[in-house]
C-alpha cells in the first residue's frame, strides 16, 4: 500500500463485546462522515497483504474514541486479529476544506517558530478537546512536549506547503 494515496482517519484499538464491534482511536476532524453508516474504509494491518475494505453498519461516540460496528464482522472473533490497525480512505476522498482548515497530516510534522523567529519543535500529534484543538509540540531541545492550543491568540500563521506554523509564545506554553 503507498501511504502517499491514503489517508489515516482512525486505529482500531480494541474489541467492544461479542458482536464484532471495535473501538477506533480517531485521526480525524471528521469523525461524523468517516464512520456515518455506509462509509467504506480499508484496514491496513501487518497480518494483511492487502487492505481489507469495510464498511460501517453503524457508529457511536464513546468517550475519546469511537464504537464501530463493520459489516463484514458478525462477532469478536473476525475482529480480534485486527487490533491494532489503521483505517485509512483513498486521498482523492478527502473531505473539501474551507479557506484557513488544515488536515491533521499536513500539520504533523510541521516545524513550529515563534514571530520572534525562534525554533520551537516539531508538531508531533494533534488532541481534539472539547474546547479547542491542541497540538503537540516535540522541543527541538528534546525537553518536554510543548502543548499549543489552537486559538487565534496564539497561532499565527499555518503554511503547510513550506511545513512550517508561526505562533505568538505566551507564558504557560511551557
Amino acid at each position: 500500500m503507498n501511504e502517499q494515496e491514503h489517508l489515516l482517519v482512525g486505529q482500531v484499538v480494541t474489541t467492544h463485546g461479542i458482536r464484532g464491534e471495535v473501538r477506533v482511536y480517531p485521526h480525524t476532524d471528521f469523525p461524523e462522515v468517516r464512520f456515518a453508516r455506509g462509509s467504506r474504509l480499508l484496514l491496513t494491518h501487518p497480518d494483511l497483504k492487502e487492505p481489507l475494505p469495510l464498511t460501517v453498519e453503524k457508529s457511536r461516540p464513546h468517550k475519546r474514541v469511537v464504537i464501530v460496528k463493520f459489516r463484514e464482522w458478525d462477532n469478536i472473533n473476525q475482529a480480534e486479529p485486527y487490533k491494532g490497525g489503521k483505517l485509512v480512505v483513498e486521498r482523492t476522498d478527502a473531505v473539501d476544506l474551507e479557506e484557513g482548515e488544515f488536515y491533521f497530516h499536513e500539520i504533523i510534522g510541521c516545524r513550529v517558530v515563534t514571530t520572534e523567529g525562534r525554533n520551537i519543535g516539531t508538531v508531533r500529534e494533534i488532541l481534539q478537546l472539547p474546547a479547542n484543538d491542541v497540538w503537540v509540540v516535540a522541543p527541538s531541545d528534546g525537553g518536554k512536549d510543548i502543548l499549543i492550543p489552537y486559538i487565534d491568540d496564539v497561532v499565527k500563521e499555518v503554511d503547510p506547503e513550506s511545513k512550517q506554523v508561526v505562533i505568538q509564545w505566551m507564558e504557560g506554553l511551557a
